[in-house]
């Protein structure tokens, strides 16, 4: 067999094979889009458990994809605070999900913040990385049906009234 006989089988898997995987790589979840549903996930949360999305199905969720490192974040977790405790009656959950690796420096953190809202940890950024997030800190404002009702990007003064009466008329059972 010539050489040239050899070099075409090999050219022909090649090309065979980089079809493949660029075919599976192009499945690929695509980043979540405003108007379509938001992914279920199941995270490990920081005070010990797991914490899934699907367990806040019915409320409002304002999901904040943040860190300890990220100084936008540090500067927005106070207002975030109080309206995880403004809105909680009103059917709406904050749910923090760090994607700090270091469990002792972000249980610090939320001890000195007083963060009273649940924070689940995503290391790896895979549930992030499933949600397109490319920027911190970063918010999902999912509706009771599950479905993303907005995005948001950087730090966001969550006492603005128009932020509070946008989430408040999601949660309104009359909508």
């Amino acid at each position: 067999m010539s050489k040239i006989n050899l070099v075409r089988p090999l050219i022909l898997a090649s090309i065979v094979g980089a079809t493949v995987f660029f075919a599976i790589h192009s499945r690929l979840a695509a980043p979540v889009r405003v108007g379509g549903a938001a992914p279920d996930f199941t995270l490990p949360k920081l005070e010990g458990g797991d914490v899934s999305l699907k367990d806040f199905r019915g409320r409002v969720v304002v999901l904040n994809f943040w860190a300890t490192w990220c100084p936008p974040c540090v500067e927005e977790m106070p207002s975030l605070n109080s309206f995880a405790e403004q809105m909680g009656s009103e059917g709406v959950t904050v749910l923090g999900v760090s994607v700090d690796y270091d469990a002792k420096a972000l249980r610090q953190f939320v001890q000195r913040n007083d963060v009273r809202f649940p924070i689940a940890r995503d290391m790896a950024q895979r549930v992030s990385g499933q949600y397109g997030t490319f920027k911190f800190p970063e918010t999902y404002i999912i509706d009771r049906e599950g479905n993303i009702s907005e995005k948001l990007l950087g730090a966001v003064d969550w006492q603005d009234p128009r932020i509070v009466s946008r989430v408040r008329n999601l949660a309104s059972p009359a909508r």
